[in-house]
């Protein structure tokens, strides 16, 4: 059974249609990137994803006893967030918060659930620190393992490695990877950049208003749109 399914889907933003008769379907363990121009519907599927805007059209389906609250979530970083006054592990453990129910602590499987996911992503050492005083890659790393802490099945990022260097950008692609090849968490992952996309992903979604493609890397290559846009790429 897929854990996500999308049948015809349409999404309007503010009366425009961006996304026009979508399907498509992941399995646990793939690896998505959602590719296009801007304006071209990627963060508003993602949105109509977590049930954060309604849909024009169509059907999304969570399978395998998936639920929008266990979904990891990596937004687009706001100017405002990268100085947000909290420390690494009240970031981190916040992930919990949908697990919590009407509950005004946190369990001592929460915190160890935390604990873990800040091992894994390499930013332990940095529990006690002050987010806002982080790089811009360990700002990231700490959100990703805020996201962990929502789930051990699927993650949707938004841009995540916008503003990053490319080592730090080149870090978190590896983590990314880490996490699906290994813990066979499902990414679906939205990029600007289409050549790094073929390289990181087992899946594209190219969006256009219609999707253009959607189906494996190495057949997006070999499809007009690929071939198209990553020419243009190479030119940019």
């Amino acid at each position: 059974m897929a854990l996500l399914t999308c049948e015809g889907v349409s999404l309007r933003y503010d009366r425009v249609t961006v996304v026009d008769h979508l399907s498509f379907s992941l399995s646990r363990g793939d690896y998505l990137c959602v590719v296009g121009e801007n304006g071209s519907g990627k963060s508003s599927l993602v949105k109509a994803i977590l049930g954060l805007m309604p849909l024009a059209g169509g059907t999304i389906r969570l399978g395998e006893g998936l639920r929008r609250s266990h979904i990891g979530y990596l937004p687009q970083q706001t100017a405002r967030q990268r100085d947000f006054p909290a420390g690494v592990q009240e970031i981190v453990l916040s992930g919990c918060l949908n697990r919590m129910g009407l509950r005004p602590f946190y369990s001592t499987k929460e915190k160890h659930r935390a604990a873990q996911a800040m091992e894994r992503l390499g930013v332990y050492g940095m529990r006690r620190e002050s987010y806002h005083e982080l790089s811009g890659g360990q700002q990231q790393r700490v959100l990703l393992a805020r996201a962990l802490c929502a789930t051990q099945s699927m993650l949707l990022l938004d841009e995540p490695v916008a503003g990053l260097d490319p080592l730090a950008t080149a870090e978190f692609y590896r983590l990314i990877a880490e996490l699906n090849r290994e813990d066979q968490v499902t990414i679906l992952m939205i990029s600007h950049d289409i050549d790094a996309a073929v390289t990181c992903a087992s899946h594209i979604l190219h969006l256009s208003g219609e999707p253009l493609f959607f189906g494996s890397a190495q057949a997006y290559r070999e499809s007009e749109a690929g071939r198209r846009f990553l020419k243009e790429g190479s030119h940019a």
